[in-house]
């Protein structure tokens, strides 16, 4: 067939047939049942292997992993779970890391290698490390542009209010190179809900950006603070850009109740981030997607103050939503599988993704007989390709 330059031979695709696959230009051009297309001199034999897209790490910190430095013991609250004290633990922990360039490119070369090509960051931007941080990560980027698309949040860790100067920092974060703005509890952090998201909403409108808040509240308040970012959203006409990553409050919901709030999050067009953490309630994913609500996840911290855990792996994470939340039957299991996948690129508003003609040909090949059985044995080794070129192997980067 004319115009391929690279021909994906005997790939499976998730429905079980199997194809070749024509890529040209970074793109699917062709997608035909298994020995039916003339081989080119660039022909790559996937040998039946399942072929998935590229995963989306839909959250994660690349300025403040530990992975690949030195073990840092975790230190438990005083108290119970307490974000304040997590934030001056991670004080404390940066202090002694390594260099925030050589911590970041082990992680992100961790991620490619599990098979995450697209992924959202949060950075810290605010009084206590102005953008210091924002500018390494937006130079790493740039380092591993070609090989994974990074979308980057400035990320008010110290709180907005509380922390002079973030305001300003937050909109020069933006004009610097940051893709959203972001928020953190804003009722319980900074204490002042309405103050906060002024702060937040202001910032993104002025520069037509979305908007991506941490939220840990848990019950009433983290359920008020929900509908809240949900009219805000609605109210600016920002439906399909604004993200709310977290919300453990969903989680102390009945379901009535939390049918309610859905419906609310699915008419806004906001997003809900999950990890399954192990230790806190989480949202209800199967509920919400009932109600029409996107719910994409993300490796969120990996190896850093907040937590010891974190592999890097997107698969490794549906495997841990579906076993937290239940889902034992192929369609659950394949739910789970699409909060990776699809569901984070909807969330992440990123064009042309998935196995189909003129989509971007970045692509996972997987051991497994189906998707079902992928999310429950997660299979290693893969083969990562972005844009048709091999960028990942046995668990490493191919430079």
């Amino acid at each position: 067939m004319a115009g391929i330059e690279t021909l994906f031979t005997n790939a499976k695709l998730a429905d079980g047939s199997l194809k070749d696959i024509g890529v040209a230009g970074g793109r699917i051009v062709a997608i035909e049942p298994a020995g039916t297309t003339p081989r080119t001199s660039a022909t790559v034999d996937i040998a039946g292997a399942l072929l998935v897209p590229a995963f989306v790490e839909g959250h994660i910190h690349l300025d403040t992993s530990f992975y690949g430095d030195k073990w840092i013991p975790h230190k438990a609250c005083t108290s119970g779970f307490d974000v304040h004290e997590r934030v001056a633990f991670q004080a404390q922990n940066m202090a002694q890391a390594a260099p925030m360039d050589e911590r970041a490119r082990k992680q992100l070369e961790l991620c490619v290698a599990n098979g995450s090509l697209q992924m959202r960051s949060h950075v810290m931007v605010d009084g206590s490390v102005g953008l210091k941080s924002l500018e390494t990560i937006l130079k790493i980027r740039e380092e591993y542009r070609g090989i994974i698309d990074i979308q980057l949040v400035a990320f008010p860790q110290n709180g907005i209010l509380k922390s002079p100067g973030t305001p300003e920092l937050l909109d020069e974060a933006i004009a610097l190179g940051a893709d959203l703005v972001g928020g953190l509890d804003p009722a319980s952090f900074d204490r002042d809900l309405q103050g906060h998201l002024d702060v937040v909403f202001g910032v993104a409108e002025k520069h037509g950006v979305g908007v991506d808040i941490h939220l840990h509240d848990f019950g009433s308040l983290g359920a008020f603070t929900v509908e809240e970012i949900c009219a805000r959203t609605a109210a600016l006409g920002m439906e399909g850009k604004v993200a709310i990553s977290h919300a453990y409050g969903l989680g102390d919901l009945d379901p009535d109740s939390a049918r309610r709030i859905g419906a609310k999050i699915a008419k806004a067009g906001v997003s809900i981030m999950t990890n399954a953490p192990g230790d806190h309630v989480f949202p209800p994913v199967a509920l919400l997607r009932g109600e029409g609500v996107t719910v994409f996840s993300g490796s969120d911290n990996i190896r850093d103050s907040w937590w010891p855990y974190g592999d890097g792996d997107m698969l490794s994470r549906a495997m841990m939503i579906s076993y937290r939340s239940g889902f034992y039957t192929d369609e659950e299991l394949t739910t789970a599988f699409d909060v990776v996948t699809t569901a984070g690129a909807k969330a992440l508003d990123l064009e042309g993704y998935g196995i189909a003609l003129g989509a971007k040909a970045d692509f996972v090949t997987l051991a497994a007989e189906h998707v079902p059985e992928a999310v429950v044995a997660v299979p290693k080794p893969r083969r990562v390709f972005k844009e048709g070129r091999l960028v990942a192997e046995n668990g490493a980067v191919v430079r």
